[in-house]
């Protein structure tokens, strides 16, 4: 008999063609449909999400057989993963086959607010070109770019940005310098956004990082630096970040994450200093079929008794 592994989310065929064929998958059950959940409970073995899933201890305990939670994304914050050790429940995550991905898009992002790109391609479509000269941008090339959250994603947008002639500083959550890495460290978001023109959010989420760019990180950034976001929206503090534009207490911002997605402060579309991306850091075709196959083969390995390829760090 196959194990029964359950999600509440909607899959594309690549994660849920082979979830098929391996398990007994129920996909896109919904978590207040108590009936359906009454029936599932008793024997799911196995529950899989996205990175942005929330999973609490009291979920947990529905499940009494419950052994392992796979996370299609690198990222696990809305997971109590102390309860799920309490409950003998192994987690796992997809990292390193989407880090290319994100990085690009953090790229892109950095291109497309400095030089308005999606508003350049308005000017055109719109024939405001008839009547005018569209403004003018900021250089990137040369300019000073500081990462928060040096981890692989971090790392990748660094190697990135050498191309472009960028300097390159960072700061770390745990707060220390790795002696192996060519570039200036900064002790907090706030001394780093002081020195630079583009500040780029790669932190993990969850509470310790909440609301970590606050008003004093984005006033340090200033009125010609722009905020990058392609962590997780918590890491911003979403309404300080909207009084800042407005107030132009800084330049402009590029975001793919929110915290209440997909609901988007509407503030932020009548704004022109800011682009706006509906969370596909991963997005694209390549990608989302690694972190399924990774995810897929993290419950194979884990039902046949097998080390986990990628269980999240302890």
């Amino acid at each position: 008999m196959k194990p029964l592994v359950l999600s509440f989310d909607q899959f594309a065929p690549f994660l849920t063609d082979p979830l098929n064929a391996h398990f007994d998958f129920h996909h896109a059950v919904d978590k207040n449909d108590t009936a359906a959940l009454e029936k599932l409970s008793a024997e799911t073995r196995a529950f899989v999400g996205r990175g942005e899933t929330i999973l609490t201890r009291e979920q947990m305990l529905r499940f009494p057989k419950l052994e392992i939670i796979a996370i299609n994304g690198v990222g696990y914050d809305g997971i109590d993963v102390a309860a799920a050790r309490d409950l003998g429940i192994a987690v796992t995550h997809t990292p390193n086959v989407l880090t290319d991905d994100v990085a690009d898009l953090a790229m892109a992002l950095m291109l497309a607010v400095s030089r308005r790109v999606v508003f350049a391609d308005q000017h055109v479509r719109t024939q405001s070109w008839l009547k005018g000269a569209f403004p003018l941008g900021r250089k990137l090339s040369g300019s000073r770019l500081g990462i928060v959250g040096l981890g692989r994603i971090g790392k990748a947008i660094a190697r990135r940005a050498v191309a472009f002639d960028m300097s390159i500083a960072y700061t770390d959550i745990a707060r220390s310098v790795d002696p192996d890495l060519p570039y200036a460290f900064y002790p907090s978001p706030k001394t780093l956004a002081g020195e630079v023109d583009f500040l780029v959010v790669a932190a993990y989420g969850g509470p310790t990082t909440r609301g970590l760019i606050n008003s004093e990180v984005l006033n340090a950034l200033g009125p010609n630096g722009y905020l990058i976001n392609i962590a997780r929206g918590s890491v911003v503090d979403e309404p300080a970040l909207v009084a800042a534009l407005q107030e132009k207490r800084i330049a402009g911002a590029a975001l793919d994450v929110f915290v209440d997605e997909p609901n988007v402060p509407v503030e932020l579309f009548a704004m022109d200093n800011v682009v706006l991306t509906p969370h596909i850091a991963s997005g694209t075709l390549q990608t989302r079929t690694a972190m399924a196959n990774l995810a897929v083969a993290n419950l194979v390995a884990h039902f046949a008794g097998q080390p986990l390829p990628t269980p999240i760090p302890r």
